[in-house]
C-alpha cells in the first residue's frame, strides 16, 4: 500500500512560487475547477478519527476518495484510496444519494481552482498544486507517493523542497477543517 506524503502552504500570490517551480522543471496543466463534497460517517466521527470521505467533481470526471488518519506530525502522510465513479454531473448526485441512503451525511462542500504540475526532485516524482480555494485563499500543495519503507525519506525530501522554495510553515489542517473552523463548526 502506498501513502500520500503531502504538505500545503498558504501564500499571498502564486507568481514567485510558480517561477521557482518552473526553474525546477515543473510543467503545469491548465487550471480546472474542482468541487469536493465531504461526508460524515454514520457511526464514527471522522473529525476524531482524522479520516475523510469525499466525492470530487472535475468537469465531467468524478472520483470518490477515502483518506486515512495522518500518521506523523510534520507532514500530512496518510493512506489515500481514490476510485473513478464514471462521467457526468448525474453520477456525482447518484453516488451522493447512495451514501446518504447508507447513513452518510453531507458535511461541507469545498470549491477550488487548481493548477496541477509535476517535476523530479532528488529522484522523486513530485506533484504540485496551486490552489485558489473559495473563502480561504491561495495554497501550494507538494505531494509524493511512497511505500511504507520510503516514508522517512519522502518526508525529508518534501520538507527540504519546501525550504528550497522558501515556503512558509506548513498548514496541516485540510481545506475542510479550515472551512468548518471559519464557519464556526467543530471539526
Amino acid at each position: 500500500m502506498e501513502y500520500e506524503v503531502e504538505n500545503k502552504f498558504a501564500v499571498d500570490d502564486f507568481t514567485e512560487i510558480a517561477d521557482g517551480l518552473a526553474e525546477l522543471g515543473a510543467a503545469f496543466e491548465e487550471p480546472v475547477e474542482q468541487v469536493d463534497m465531504y461526508f460524515a460517517h454514520p457511526l464514527r466521527d471522522f473529525a476524531r478519527t482524522d479520516e475523510a470521505l469525499r466525492i470530487r467533481r472535475i468537469g465531467e470526471t468524478n472520483l470518490i476518495t477515502y483518506k486515512g488518519p495522518k500518521i506523523d506530525g510534520a507532514t500530512k502522510t496518510r493512506v489515500e484510496i481514490e476510485l473513478p465513479l464514471g462521467p457526468g454531473a448525474d453520477r456525482t448526485r447518484q453516488y451522493a444519494e447512495l451514501l446518504m441512503v447508507l447513513g452518510f451525511e453531507p458535511r461541507r462542500e469545498v470549491q477550488k481552482r487548481r493548477a496541477c504540475g509535476r517535476f523530479q526532485w532528488q529522484g522523486w516524482s513530485v506533484s504540485v498544486a496551486l490552489d485558489d480555494v473559495r473563502l480561504l485563499g491561495k495554497y501550494v500543495e507538494l505531494e509524493l507517493n511512497a511505500r511504507p519503507e520510503q516514508l522517512d525519506g519522502a518526508r525529508a525530501v518534501l520538507l527540504e523542497l519546501a525550504s528550497h522554495l522558501g515556503l512558509p510553515r506548513p498548514e496541516r489542517r485540510s481545506y475542510l477543517e479550515l472551512l468548518l473552523e471559519a464557519d464556526g463548526c467543530r471539526k
